[in-house]
């Protein structure tokens, strides 16, 4: 019979709530019999003031707030708002448009996302007028005062990189609480740092090949603050006549993208950068975005379709990742 735990003894504590509509989750390291309620309330109230900068689906939300924002003006954004954004349109650059922040428009005609208005399959007229509305190239920052410059009827969606941002925010939270290890999920974002009391690293399950549960599972290790996120078909998606249509759209033909792996899982230095690269590899669909992540350097992992059935298939830089 295992003996009761002291009070300084460190235990895993598990804290959870919801935002982003969906779940987030804490597993942090902490003496066995600390009150981690007040921590509880602040790693809500953070994530709450994200929502606030960057949901589309708050209309006082600073992102609807420029969004509405008249042609030509610039707009103060919020440090963490404009950390984002930064990020979003350095990835927007490096991938060549295959994600781009300006995308609103169109997820929205698609039926997805805040402004939709059912799923169904655009006519191109359509595509065409929404497309007109975005490119990431039409967004410029201005560092020494935070603004962004509206251009004129631009629609910015985060939603594919601000969970990502979520989970670096909260970590750097515990930090600053002094947490010195935890394992920080959002929606299936997660980044963990430190290690666990008995001294090993947080483990992590990726996402498996569908219909092929006897596959030996991939587990991730996920040390000194490194990241680990997933894009894909697998979750949101319709048919239409025997098509199938994934949330997943391709800024640069405006249209979904229709070899979109099952899934794609980016390990990175943080959930923001991995949230964004999993999206923009999922664009460039799985054979030109293997090509593109190997020759970068990426930790990528995609399970793509084929005739004989799911082909999982890894970057080089990804299996150092993997737990031994």
């Amino acid at each position: 019979m295992n003996a009761p735990a002291t009070p300084d003894q460190a235990a895993v504590h598990a804290l959870y709530g919801e935002t982003m509509g969906t779940r987030w989750r804490v597993n942090a390291v902490a003496p066995a019999r600390s009150d981690l309620h007040a921590l509880h309330g602040e790693i809500q109230a953070e994530l709450d003031r994200l929502v606030a900068q960057m949901s589309t689906w708050e209309a006082g939300s600073d992102i609807c707030r420029f969004n509405r924002a008249p042609a030509g003006t610039w707009q103060v954004l919020p440090p963490a708002f404009f950390a984002v954004l930064r990020c979003a349109l350095e990835i927007a650059a490096a991938s060549d448009g295959a994600y781009d922040p300006t995308i609103g428009p169109l997820v929205g005609l698609w039926g997805f996302g805040a402004n939709a208005a059912g799923q169904r399959v655009p006519h191109a007229h359509e595509i065409d007028d929404a497309r007109a509305r975005t490119g990431w190239r039409r967004i410029a920052l201005r560092e020494q005062d935070a603004c962004a410059l509206q251009p004129g009827d631009a629609w910015l969606d985060l939603s594919a990189i601000a969970k990502g941002y979520a989970v670096d925010a909260v970590g750097a939270r515990l930090r600053e609480r002094g947490i010195e290890a935890a394992l920080v999920e959002v929606g299936g974002e997660l980044r963990g740092y430190g290690r666990k009391p008995d001294g090993s690293a947080w483990h992590v399950l990726v996402e498996s090949a569908e219909d092929q549960d006897d596959d030996e599972p991939c587990i991730l290790a996920l040390e000194d603050g490194r990241a680990v996120a997933t894009s894909g078909d697998r979750w949101h998606r319709f048919e239409r006549d025997g098509r199938r249509y994934t949330h997943t759209i391709d800024p640069r033909s405006g249209r979904a993208v229709e070899h979109a792996a099952a899934a794609v899982t980016v390990v990175a230095d943080s959930a923001m950068r991995a949230d964004a690269w999993a999206t923009a590899l999922t664009v460039m669909g799985a054979e030109a975005g293997y090509a593109f992540a190997a020759e970068r350097g990426l930790a990528a992992r995609f399970l793509a379709r084929h005739a004989q059935g799911i082909v999982v298939r890894a970057t080089p830089a990804f299996p150092a990742s993997i737990a031994a």
